[in-house]
């Protein structure tokens, strides 16, 4: 099989490659002294990941040392008011070779600077996420409540209940069913709060309704927190998100951020706890995209104001100045294939702080004058920096971390071109080692998923550099309905899927194909969901690709708009079938399955509930009847996403001798295990 040219890296070894440790989340003290990273590792068995909590030297002098190292493992890192690291964790007691039961759930626990770690809240079903107030020793969590049951006690008893009778039916009578690879109830999670100290009964201070991420705040004082509700409406169109903010020691309801024709998440305190922060999403119709913004509420009045008028990218975690009369906030966005850190001022000027990079997980210092956070891009995993909280455009400070993953099996380059409406479009390339005039190297595209998103930082589940260590290029194209391009990037692509978004595809690949070191005649495409959906598109329009994957695949719109779990957004997008057909007919690939041509292999989880596994099925049997050269490569405990160690070890294998043999006609070899 081809190889690059250079010695071997991790990325020659799959399994090398899959072992590589991964950080994934800061955590700073209120003293800025000690910063904490969650990092998962690969179990003894090799089947799964264990995460794990680090300390990492803010100064960059010291190496990393490991905080905790039980079987079940530690995550979600916070620190309280008094410098005691909070954690959760599925440890049955502080055993580190115990785990507690899986239906037990995570607990929350605090490890003080020396001493050991101690249980401070457990919920029947476990703790899905927490928080921590920034002056005063008050956790808010988030835990689930049967209906019928007024506390954790009555929801322990019915839940025993459920499990003696052996009953695992749910009724539904409203909302949503299933979340990505999950089925939603039958509890619903609600906030509670109560003191740090572990004593005191916890206040339910409301449920959230449906659950997608638990997204809850508190008050510096912690005397009121916040959390995201889903709010059905009388039809699934009227489905939305508000933020409800709730007395901390009562649980009364003070103010329901809401309003027609958006919907509100993230929400977060300001230092002085005068007024809450959101993210606030413009609600999608058939003509309009959305969009996304940031709003301050005054707690007082209600009032809302936006804080990032004219800005033209979406912003994302979100944080504020520690102190008090500092209106200062920092945010990321998605930027022309980075992700930089932007900061605003109280005069509202917004300033980038970072010239490349993906960046996540922000910290700020208690003085306002350092920034933290997890660095990463299309070459470079992610790993703890230190920035200067007010320059622009810096260099960030590495600081030293676990992980790792070596020399790159090649290099990171640009293509540019300019589409047929003359919208300018851009892609990263990797080339592999050796790539030149004299030996071109074969290209595989990769359209990404999403699809309003952008290829601007690492991927552990469709990483480019395994391919680039076999010897290909990889083409990793921003197409229209990318963030970080504008509002006319997004609208260029609205309802039409296979349109604007193909069309963009085509030129970018062109413009990758007319480089010397790039062996056009060689080419595949892969992607996955909404990437999966254009390869899909792709092979009933043309047969230009030697060999073409397509992973959560949307084959027949028509059918997922009314199995996904997220049948509103698609029905936002397409609208309804009967009454609305054109998009659907417009954009839809199986229409179309009698013009496929390119050897294709599907790839699809059972546990999919973004995408229901029936639409992958559909494709296989339609390209068999066809005599379509076709796999099907079925994981049937996997999601949307397949993330067990031994079955990505096994994705990568299938997909690297797929294209090895239709690109380059090497002799098809079936992988071990398979």
């Amino acid at each position: 099989m081809p190889e690059t040219s250079g010695e071997p890296t991790a990325f020659h070894d799959l399994s090398a490659f899959l072992a590589t440790p991964r950080v994934s989340r800061l955590a700073l003290s209120p003293d800025g002294q000690r910063l904490v990273a969650a990092v998962q590792s690969l179990n003894a068995e090799g089947n799964g990941y264990v995460p794990g909590l680090w300390d990492i030297d803010p100064s960059a002098r010291r190496e990393p040392r490991r905080l905790t190292r039980s079987r079940a493992g530690e995550y979600a890192p916070a620190f309280h008011a008094d410098g005691t690291l909070f954690f959760l964790s599925g440890r049955a007691d502080n055993d580190p070779g115990t785990t507690l039961d899986e239906a037990e759930g995570p607990a929350v626990w605090a490890l003080p600077e020396h001493g050991e770690a101690a249980l401070v809240a457990r919920h029947p079903g476990g703790i899905a996420g927490f928080t921590l107030a920034g002056n005063a020793a008050v956790l808010a969590y988030t835990a689930g409540l049967l209906p019928g049951a007024a506390d954790a006690e009555a929801h322990g008893k019915l839940r025993a209940d459920r499990a003696d009778a052996k009953v695992t039916a749910i009724l539904y009578e409203t909302g949503t069913t299933r979340f990505w690879d999950s089925d939603l109830g039958p509890d619903e999670p609600h906030t509670f709060v109560r003191t740090t100290a572990g004593d005191g009964v916890a206040v339910d201070a409301g449920g959230q309704g449906a659950p997608s991420e638990a997204e809850t705040a508190l008050s510096p004082d912690g005397t009121r927190v916040a959390h995201t509700r889903y709010a059905p409406g009388r039809l699934p169109a009227d489905h939305h998100a508000v933020v409800v903010v709730a007395d901390a020691a009562t649980g009364e309801q003070l103010l329901v951020v809401d309003r027609d024709g958006y919907q509100y998440g993230a929400p977060l305190f300001t230092a002085d706890g005068a007024a809450l922060l959101c993210v606030r999403q413009r609600i999608a119709t058939y003509e309009t995209p959305f969009s996304y913004t940031l709003v301050r509420v005054d707690l007082a009045s209600g009032a809302e104001s936006e804080l990032l008028a004219g800005f033209a990218h979406w912003p994302m975690g979100v944080v504020v100045s520690p102190l008090a009369d500092d209106a200062t906030l920092w945010f990321t966005a998605d930027e022309r294939g980075h992700a930089p850190v932007f900061r605003r001022d109280p005069d509202g000027t917004v300033t980038r702080l970072t010239a490349s990079g993906a960046y996540t997980s922000l910290c700020v210092a208690p003085d306002g004058r350092t920034l933290y956070a997890l660095r990463a891009a299309v070459d470079a995993p992610p790993t703890p920096v230190r920035l200067d909280a007010a320059a622009p455009d810096q260099e960030p400070v590495v600081l030293k971390a676990p992980g790792g993953v070596g020399r790159l099996p090649g290099t990171l380059t640009e293509v540019h071109t300019v589409a047929d409406d003359e919208f300018p479009l851009r892609s990263w390339l990797v080339l592999p080692e050796g790539a030149c005039a004299e030996r071109p190297a074969p290209l595989i595209v990769f359209p990404h998923g999403g699809p309003e998103v952008s290829w601007n930082s690492w991927t552990w589940r469709w990483n480019p550099w395994p391919f680039a260590a076999r010897g290909y290029a990889v083409l990793l194209p921003d197409l229209a309905l990318s963030a970080g391009y504008g509002p006319r990037m997004h609208e260029r692509g609205w309802g039409q899927w296979g349109g604007r978004p193909y069309h963009d595809l085509m030129a970018l690949t062109d413009a990758a194909e007319t480089r010397p070191d790039i062996d056009g005649t060689r080419t595949g495409l892969a992607g996955a969901s909404y990437g999966a959906y254009l390869a899909a598109r792709v092979a009933t329009r043309t047969d230009r690709f030697k060999a073409i994957v397509s992973q959560a695949t949307i084959w027949d719109m028509r059918s997922l708009q009314a199995e996904s779990d997220a049948s509103p957004y698609f029905r936002e997008i397409f609208g309804d079938p009967l009454t609305r057909p054109e998009r659907y007919e417009e954009n839809c690939p199986s229409l179309a399955a009698d013009r496929i041509r390119t050897p294709m292999l599907v790839v699809h989880g059972a546990r999919d509930y973004r995408v229901p596994v029936g639409q992958g099925m559909a494709l296989f049997q339609e390209l068999q009847r066809r005599e379509v050269p076709v796999k099907f490569l079925y994981f049937p405990d996997e999601g949307h996403w397949i993330l067990r160690p031994t079955h990505a070890r096994l994705w990568y294998s299938t997909l690297l001798n797929f294209f090895d043999h239709h690109v380059l006609g090497a002799p098809w070899q079936r992988p071990e295990l398979l």
